[in-house]
């Protein structure tokens, strides 16, 4: 049995899942971000009084910090003071960053585990080999009051990646690429793998690309085996759960019933890649839209805001300065990769290349505040979508690529190859 379809047996007080079937399973974390009030006035409409375990209960104020509006401010005020009333321990408020990045500094995230979250890409906790999926405000507070949500019990598809990633590449390309020849539905309601030896000698930074973006395959939740970079993580942030967890069971790949089909790429010859407005399958080799104009590059959000990506941008800035009518925003996923973005020199190095920072949050992400697009404007962005409208107007062009492609354009004010500046 795979691994996930183990850990969601566990769950469901289960020896055994197949693909297709409904079970009840209970819930290890639930994690509710700042634009789902809703959840708390849902979980009071169905008659909650007390949530079921206070300690499996984490609120992050990430999509609106700070508040940009007033309703923000309200509805971030009314969560706190619900989380004072409820005693929920986990609590990280708009000093902390985004809940992707948050959750697993804190210790909250760790192999075989259920993690539920109110946000699509909560399948980037895949890549700590976790069963994890974004779910709604009315199936969070069903979890509030009794621990446990339904799921269809999801095929797994398998993707494996080989070949030696070529300098200026990164998972965002390879994830970019993947999707524009499998699509955006090719997940729909689906695990997805990720296996291959360039799986294997990605930074866990990296990993965490390509689970992020399975969503927009249309992925349930993701899954990376966890091998001694993710242990040697949860001993650093979680020490104690190191003993905890269940030991990862191998795959007998023979049986070809494990997985609903399997896909095979070599990245070995592949150059960097962007993905075109409006769809995130829309996607060219960098050469083919190198000297498109750009009026803002963002680094952040994520998808792209760690520490190995706000050091290939220094690493392109050092030295260089930002394209005189280019907007370049940096945006840490969260405070402490701020604090030792700072340590290690990168954030002065981009302030010194013209480079605004912002504080550590969605951000522009989602449209809402810290550096949304007029009618008329491109944006070069690391983060997940492109649609119209997503990043302020829906007459603005978005442009997904890596944290490489993107701070090189930001030095020429076009497009560009990153490989020019490596």
């Amino acid at each position: 049995m795979h691994p996930l379809y183990q850990i969601l047996a566990d769950a469901a007080g289960r020896d055994k899942v197949t693909p297709g079937e409904f079970i009840i399973a209970k819930v290890d974390l639930a994690e509710i971000n700042d634009l789902y009030l809703q959840v708390i006035m849902s979980f009071k409409e169905m008659g909650g009084d007390k949530i079921w375990d206070s300690q499996k209960v984490t609120f992050v104020m990430d999509h609106y910090a700070p508040p940009p509006t007033i309703k923000a401010a309200e509805n971030q005020t009314k969560m706190r003071e619900f989380a004072k009333e409820q005693g929920i321990k986990y609590f990280f408020d708009i000093n902390r960053g985004v809940c992707h990045q948050v959750m697993p500094e804190e210790g909250l995230v760790w192999p075989d585990m259920v993690l539920v979250a109110t946000d699509s890409h909560t399948t980037t906790h895949g890549a700590f080999g976790a069963f994890s999926t974004g779910i709604g405000a009315t199936d969070m507070a069903a979890v509030l009051l009794t621990g446990e949500i339904w799921f269809r019990v999801p095929e797994i598809i398998k993707i494996k990646i080989q070949g030696k990633i070529r300098k200026g590449v990164m998972a965002k390309d390879i994830i970019l690429y993947i999707i524009s020849q499998l699509g955006t539905d090719i997940a729909l309601y689906k695990a997805v793998e990720y296996t291959g030896e360039t799986v294997t000698d990605m930074s866990l930074d990296e990993r965490l690309v390509l689970c992020n973006m399975a969503v927009e395959m249309g992925a349930k939740a993701t899954y990376i085996k966890p091998d001694k970079k993710v242990w040697d993580y949860i001993s650093l942030v979680n020490p104690q759960k190191i003993q905890e967890c269940r030991p990862i069971k191998q795959i007998n790949e023979k049986e070809n019933e494990v997985y609903e089909s399997v896909y095979n790429f070599d990245i070995s010859n592949l150059e960097p890649q962007v993905a075109l407005p409006y769809r995130v399958d829309n996607v060219v080799p960098v050469s083919q839209v190198a000297e498109e104009p750009i009026n803002q590059a963002l680094i952040g959000t994520c998808t792209g805001g760690r520490i190995n990506d706000i050091k290939i941008a220094a690493q392109i800035l050092k030295g260089r300065k930002i394209f005189s009518s280019v907007r370049l925003l940096i945006i840490p996923v969260s405070n402490k990769i701020l604090e030792k973005c700072i340590e290690l020199g990168y954030i002065q190095t981009l302030l010194n290349a013209g480079a605004t920072l912002v504080t550590p949050s969605c951000g522009p992400c989602l449209g809402a505040h810290e550096g949304v697009l007029s009618s008329g404007e491109s944006c070069i962005s690391t983060s997940s979508r492109n649609f119209p409208g997503r990043m302020g107007s829906s007459e603005a062009k978005i442009f997904l690529s890596s944290p490489a492609t993107a701070a090189a354009s930001a030095i020429k004010g076009v497009i560009t190859d990153p490989r020019e500046f490596l």
